[in-house]
């Protein structure tokens, strides 16, 4: 699949330790110009790392095409995979070293949500970069209901109020309202249940015995992979969806349906995928997995250095059919800082995706006590737990120090700046009240978080 087969990869990296070499014996000679180190001594240099075909793989595709993994003594190998399931299951069985993951993936895994597997994470991937998109016929009905500026465009955020007399008509009718999200534990099946439980529409429970998601349920959540997202809408099987780019964008060039609202509109700056690995590998490997997150962090800010100014070149890389496999024009609509929502109404979102800005690859302990919120609220934690058994899950997942270490190491070589990197954070954010509803999320109280919301299941501790 890949031009570059590990031999090929072995030969080039000798060639550049031989120029490395030779730049050390010239430095002797004529002064340091900069920092020298040594490469890791890796425990394992052969790894085949798994993706899903999203945008926000990047930073995967980035680190192997400018050859940053094998700057770190890797031989990576990268693999698409037909569903999270199958990439999880992946990961776990060892066929899969590590892979672009749901953020909500390990911890689920972890806490024992279906497949019962430690998995840890040192690299947050990006934030932002997913989308609600609804049918055409769907969006005629909300346009009724949504608020427009004096050139009769509408206002955005849009609301899930707009959507909720349509869904009660579809009620009133006898029929469902079928919506699509790409896993149970998936950031877009919690973003989307944010976005309408806050419109005031119930998106449904989860419980031991029904698993569905669906009790309660106003609107109907059911799984589809990403690349099946526009499609399943088209043919009337779900009547919208939300799913990571470029498939909302898709659905507009198809002219099949209508983004109505971003993630960042949703929870400005919010979490999306992790890099994930077994708790056993990064002990047996601790010197390979702080090379790759090295690599990874380099393919970040790669992505994002200089106002997005390697975009560009990152879409027509990620429209190989090796990676996203989807025309340059649909993935650049959002990989360069716009947004389409109807035809022709462009929008500029510049940080739609940020893979390396507001310390995106720090992986905050905060962030994952949100998404285990989001699990209790819904009933995927069935039940209640305490402050210190959020603060404590999260911390048995996310690994911000191997994140700092290799920092570090990539600062003293030269390659990133000190100050793209918070130092001093206890691993949470601060409270923030940015999102669609302005209720304040206090990654430190998460059973006064859960408290807040009107609608989901309410904490007793």
């Amino acid at each position: 699949m890949f031009r570059f087969n590990t031999q090929f990869l072995r030969f080039r990296h000798a060639l550049k330790k031989c120029a490395m070499l030779f730049g050390a014996l010239w430095l002797c000679v004529s002064g340091p110009a900069y920092a020298q180190t040594e490469l890791l001594d890796v425990e394992k240099d052969e790894l085949k790392f798994g993706f899903i075909k999203l945008t926000d793989m990047a930073p995967l595709a980035i680190a192997y095409e400018k050859g940053y993994f094998e700057d770190e003594g890797l031989y990576v190998t990268l693999e698409p995979q037909a569903n999270w399931k199958v990439l999880l299951d992946g990961v776990i069985t060892g066929e899969l070293d590590g892979a672009h993951m749901l953020a909500g993936q390990p911890l689920a895994a972890t806490i024992g949500y279906g497949t019962k597997a430690h998995i840890v994470t040192p690299f947050s991937m990006d934030l932002n970069g997913n989308g609600i998109t609804v049918s055409n016929e769907v969006w005629k009905q909300m346009k009724e209901h949504v608020p427009h500026d004096d050139n009769q465009k509408p206002i955005h955020p849009i609301s899930a109020s707009a959507l909720k007399p349509v869904v009660e008509a579809y009620a009133d009718e006898g029929k469902p309202f079928n919506m699509g999200m790409v896993f149970p534990v998936s950031t877009h099946n919690y973003e989307l249940r944010y976005w309408l439980a806050a419109g005031g529409i119930h998106p449904g429970f989860y419980s031991a015995s029904d698993v569905s998601g669906q009790l309660d349920a106003d609107v109907l959540l059911s799984v589809t992979p990403p690349p099946q997202m526009p499609s399943t809408m088209e043919a009337g099987t779900i009547l919208g969806y939300c799913v990571g780019e470029p498939w909302n964008q898709q659905a507009v060039v198809k002219g099949i349906g209508v983004p109505v609202i971003t993630d960042y509109q949703i929870w400005k700056n919010n979490p999306e995928k992790v890099f994930g690995l077994t708790k056993t590998f990064v002990d047996e490997n601790p010197n390979t997995t702080l090379a790759l997150t090295k690599a990874l962090i380099r393919a970040a800010k790669w992505l994002d250095e200089n106002d997005n100014a390697n975009r560009e070149e990152a879409v027509e890389i990620l429209a190989r059919s090796e990676y996203v496999g989807a025309d340059a024009e649909v993935i650049g609509a959002s990989m360069t800082g716009t947004f389409e929502f109807e035809p022709g109404d462009k929008r500029d979102i510049p940080d739609f995706n940020v893979f390396y800005r507001y310390y995106a690859t720090y992986p905050y302990f905060s962030d994952a006590v949100w998404y285990l919120t989001q699990m209790r609220r819904w009933g995927q934690i069935g039940e209640d737990k305490t402050d210190q058994w959020y603060d404590e899950t999260a911390k048995s997942v996310y690994l911000p120090d191997v994140y700092l270490d290799a920092a570090r190491l990539l600062v003293e070589e030269g390659y990133v700046s000190e100050s793209d990197f918070p130092w001093d954070t206890d691993g949470y954010r601060e409270p923030t009240n940015e999102f669609i509803d302005n209720i304040t999320y206090d990654g430190t109280k998460p059973n006064d978080y859960l408290k807040s919301m009107a609608i989901g299941l309410k904490s007793s501790s």
